[in-house]
């Protein structure tokens, strides 16, 4: 094997290290316990050593917001292999709000002012062209006519995200929220299927 290839393949295996011990660390302390330092020690290497592949704890954040919409677009497509296009909406719906659920301080990280906001629009991109396409499939399907389908797919993801967020209060919890997203994606269809041109 080149020398350069196995160097590359080293660096590689020790940025995914560094990034599985700051995804630990985040998924079970939260945010104030991430820092580079952590981090180093967790791995078992110098800070420097951190350092030569994350400039510092911002990067190393972006990246992890990176990482989060992957695992996130990953139940979205799994959630796309379903036949019917109602039930392929309404399990989108579900798996937003488990992600949510089983990724607490994830998905804060990924939806908060810590990473800049052209940034996360950025990460998020291609998980929102995952709903968009179903959303395009499922007005296919029933004849509707959507008359703005970017702010049709804004108002189902805003619809998610506040009750993913409802999922984190112990008097809702996640699977109730999970059920609640799916009533509210379901109302909202409806809506838009048997919504009459020009009554509003």
């Amino acid at each position: 094997m080149p020398t350069n290839t196995r160097r590359d393949r080293e660096r590689a295996s020790t940025r995914e290290r560094i990034i599985e011990a700051a995804l630990h660390v985040l998924e079970t302390e939260g945010t104030a316990a991430l820092t580079i330092r952590r981090i180093a020690t967790d791995v078992e290497y110098s800070a420097p050593v951190v350092y030569q592949y994350f400039a510092n704890k911002d990067a190393l954040v972006l990246e992890l917001v990176a990482h989060g919409h992957r695992l996130m677009l990953a139940e979205f497509r799994l959630a796309a292999e379903e036949p019917c296009i109602d039930r392929r909406m309404m399990r989108i719906a579900s798996e937003y709000v488990r992600f949510a659920g089983e990724h607490p301080h994830l998905y804060e990280v990924m939806n908060g002012a810590a990473v800049d906001a052209d940034e996360r629009r950025h990460a998020v991109e291609p998980a929102i062209a995952v709903l968009e396409e179903l959303l395009a499939a499922w007005s296919d399907a029933h004849d509707v006519v959507l008359a703005d389908p970017g702010e049709a797919c804004e108002i189902i993801w805003g619809t998610l995200y506040g009750i993913a967020s409802l999922g984190h209060l112990g008097t809702v919890g996640n699977e109730r929220a999970r059920r609640l997203a799916e009533q509210a994606l379901r109302a909202i269809l409806l809506g838009w299927r048997t919504e009459v041109p020009g009554n509003w």
